[in-house]
């Protein structure tokens, strides 16, 4: 059996203006009359500088496959299990059509139906009907940047589509094939009559 790639990255957190908070100890370390048992350890435990879209991008091109074996491969590749339900919803409750991850990075929400496969919560969904909430930063929904810009439509000034929108007809392209793939699984699962 190969070795297979983590599904996270570390990215670069020592670089100048990223905070990453903590340091409320430093306040209270020399006050004598603390409780100290109240005051805990100067270390958190934190993990910062994990970024987690390979991860996403692998349970989105699992929609539609066993969720047992697609959750044993992903925990196997992580540092740890919790990743995996910011976009998987553990009860009915918890289904969201659309995910939020960080400051501007949507995914599609995804839920474990009744057969034990992977689905999306509302797979009607398009990029085309993402609006971002401000100018100063780029939205990107599974993976790919918003078509629209903050306040109205993206207009084309030559005759080649944008490179975003290049990008959307590809994700698109990908659904469909998914969508395809979904369909031949369940066409192989359903026994045949005679």
């Amino acid at each position: 059996m190969r070795d297979r790639k983590p599904l996270y990255r570390s990215v670069n957190t020592r670089t100048r203006n990223v905070h990453h908070g903590g340091g409320d100890y430093r306040w209270s370390r020399n006050r004598k009359h603390e409780d100290p048992s109240r005051l805990g350890a100067m270390h958190g435990g934190k993990r910062h500088g994990r970024d987690y879209t390979p991860l996403f991008r692998f349970l989105l091109s699992r929609v539609g496959s066993d969720w047992a074996e697609t959750h044993s491969e992903a925990v196997a590749r992580l540092d740890s299990p919790d990743p995996i339900f910011w976009l998987v919803a553990r009860s009915v409750q918890d289904r969201k059509p659309i995910v939020r991850v960080g400051e501007s990075s949507y995914y599609s929400g995804l839920h474990v139906d009744e057969a034990g496969k992977l689905a999306l919560v509302d797979p009607t969904l398009d990029i085309e009907d993402m609006r971002p909430d401000c100018a100063c930063c780029t939205h990107s929904f599974d993976g790919v940047p918003f078509p629209h810009r903050f306040g109205k439509p993206w207009k084309r000034s030559s005759s080649s589509p944008a490179p975003w929108i290049r990008r959307a007809e590809a994700l698109a392209g990908w659904r469909r094939y998914v969508r395809k793939r979904i369909a031949q699984r369940a066409a192989i699962a359903r026994p045949l009559s005679t």
